[in-house]
Parts: structure tokens; sequence; C-alpha cells
């Protein structure tokens, strides 16, 4: 079955954060119109390669795809709509913003090219607290983004928050909390700090100059954001997310179920055919290779059946509901126990790992230590 879900990376933002490893750049001086018609040409290749089937879900990341002009969004969603031309009749096609990027006229093309769901990027709403870690935008610019969304008929938004920040506090935290679900949002996506090797808060901290939390005061961050949700009615469907009923992410679930998907643009990952790939990182030399009219691709390999398994379990657990031993079975023609009951049986007598039914999944404990428990299915197969 060919994939139902399209990744397209649009690496261009207003100014890059100090955290940001992504594949992203500052926009100015940037060949945007060449990389959206490199786009289109990645875009024909590629299903000339594996022609689509019906679409479930798009989502169009970044850097900050909303930097784009509204004529260059235009042509972008004009290029999606013609070479993935069947759409699931619920779709959901989602599109990363930041606040102050989304203008009445670029939310207009949005929605009119399939657009109904918006990522926003607030992080934070200590004022100070932008500043420091990069934001362009304040406060006020995150609740104007979102009032300017509903305007435009957008009834399905998400907010990006961030926990764990130089000189952040609980308080903090709470506060934050408070005022992002005063908005009133479908869904959160809520993330701890990691420092990345080669962003400028990693050469702050080589200085010992990035004041972060304690680990303590970290994990009080997450534990007051998951029952603050929970009592304001979002539901925690995975580690880091949050949704009203019936609002959870499409799109992401297709990674956490090991699901194959297009991957689009520079630096985008992508998976089809049981091949995951990399694109290459370079904008000109992305946009290069598609005017050679050759596939942008960096590296690629095939994913073998002990890895497929491997991955069935790493991203799946990331789920509250679990993994299922029936699905794993159907799909790898063995018990889930019969490939991995040595580890299986530690996590379950360490409290991380619990089985109900026709599932596994973390438990308390296991959500406070999942990057220790995803671990250990690696290499883990016992045949």
């Amino acid at each position: 079955m060919a994939p139902q879900a399209v990744y397209i990376h649009v690496p261009f933002c207003t100014h890059k954060c100090h955290y940001c490893d992504f594949t992203a750049y500052a926009v100015g001086g940037q060949p945007v119109d060449d990389y959206v018609s490199a786009l289109d040409k990645e875009m024909a290749l590629t299903v000339a390669d594996t022609p689509p089937g019906i679409i479930r879900s798009i989502f169009i990341g970044g850097g900050t795809p909303t930097v784009l002009t509204p004529k260059q969004m235009e042509r972008l969603l004009a290029s999606v709509r013609r070479h993935f031309p069947k759409w699931d009749e619920n779709i959901e096609f989602t599109i990363e913003a930041n606040p102050g990027t989304t203008s009445p006229e670029l939310l207009r093309v949005m929605r009119e090219g399939g657009i109904n769901r918006i990522s926003f990027g607030a992080q934070t709403f200590r004022p100070d607290l932008l500043e420091r870690i990069g934001r362009v935008h304040g406060v006020e610019e995150i609740k104007r983004g979102v009032e300017l969304a509903r305007q435009a008929g957008f009834a399905n938004l998400s907010l990006d928050l961030m926990f764990g920040l130089p000189t952040q506090t609980v308080d903090d935290m709470e506060t934050t909390l408070k005022e992002a679900v005063a908005l009133a949002p479908e869904h959160f996506s809520c993330y701890s700090l990691k420092v990345e090797e080669g962003t400028l808060f990693y050469h702050l901290q080589e200085r010992k100059e990035l004041p972060l939390p304690s680990e303590e005061a970290e994990l009080a961050m997450y534990q007051l954001t998951r029952s603050y949700l929970a009592e304001q009615g979002y539901a925690q469907y995975e580690v880091s997310n949050f949704a009203k009923p019936g609002r959870e992410s499409r799109h992401n679930r297709t990674y956490w179920l090991n699901e194959e998907y297009y991957g689009l643009g520079t630096g985008a990952h992508g998976y089809v055919r049981k091949r995951r790939h990399a694109n290459i990182k370079g904008v000109k030399e992305y946009i290069q290779r598609l005017q050679d009219n050759q596939l942008p691709i960096q590296e690629s390999y095939q994913v073998t059946h002990e890895e497929e398994m491997e991955n069935f379990m790493i991203l799946g657990l990331r789920l509250m509901e679990g993994v299922s031993r029936e699905k794993f079975s159907c799909l790898y023609g063995m018990e889930l126990e019969q490939a991995f009951g040595q580890v299986l049986t530690p996590l379950m007598n360490k409290g991380l790992l619990e089985r109900s039914g026709d599932r596994y999944r973390l438990t308390e404990k296991g959500l406070i230590f999942g990057n220790e428990v995803f671990a250990d299915f690696i290499g883990g197969i016992e045949l």
C-alpha cells in the first residue's frame, strides 16, 4: 500500500532560535521561489516512483512555513493538490506557524488550499524567557495569532510548549499552562528542552553559561503539565501530547504506529516501501539536484525485519494505549513475547512496563524513564 501521509519541509524562518538544530535557515536572501519550484519537482518525481493512494494526513513543517508569502503559499498548496489529488474526506492538513507570521491574507490562502489545522510554536508565556530562547514573538502575538486563526475559520489548533528552559521555574510553567489553556486550543505538544550540539545553547552550556533548572524541577514541570491539562479536559495520548477528545494528531500517529509516509523537502526524512531516506540539507544543493531532475536523497537504506519490529515497540510505546500483541503477531508472524521476552520481563519486574489484555504500555514510572525503556528494545530481539 502507498503511504497515506505526507511530510513537507519548509526550512525558512525569520530567525533561528537558540535551541534549534533542525534544518532551518533565516529567510533573508534565500531563493524561496526556486525552493517552492524544487518542491513541486520533487513531488512529481516522488509520485512517479511511488504513486499515492488516498492521503489521510499532510504536515508542512519547518523552519516556519508561514514565512512564505501568500503567493508562494498558494503555489505550494497547488502543487500538493496536483501531485496528491486523492484526499480522505476527513483529512488532517497541518501547518506549523510562529505567532506573528499569520496575516489574514495568508490564513485565507491556507484555508482555501485545504489546510485545516495550525500548530503554533508558543513555547512559553513568560515574555523575557521568549526573548532568552531566541523567539521573535511576544505573548500578545501568541494570543493574536490564535484569534486571527479562529476568525479565518480554523477549528483545530495546537500549541507547542516547552519546559526545562533556562531560569524557568515550576511557577512559570503553571502560569504558561493557565494562559495557554485560556486560548482553548484543541491540542498541546509539550516538550522538555534538549540541548543539541551545534546550537547556541550548546555553546553556552559548554561555557557553563546556561542556567538550566534541576532535573527535579524539570520533572515537576512535566508532572504539573500532565495533571493540569488533564483537569482541563486534555487527555494525554502520547508521552508529550495532549488533546481534546477526537483531536489527537493523526499525522503524528503515523510515526508512532511505524507507518510509511512521504518525506519531501531539504533535510526531510521519509519511509516508503520499507526504505527510510534522508534528503540533502543545503537549500541550494537541494534546488540544484531537482533542477537536474534527480531526487535529492542523501542516504537511504532498507529497513530489516528485526529493525521494523524494534521500531514498532520503541515508537508504539510512546502512545498511552501502548502496543497491541495481536497487531504485532499479524505484522511479523510471531508472538511479541517470542521476539522480546528477554526485554519485556525485566521491564515489567522494574515496574516500567505493564500488560493489560492485548496491550503492553508504559506505567507511570515508565513514563518518567521512557528513554531507558525504549533503549532496551534496540538489539533486544530473541529469535
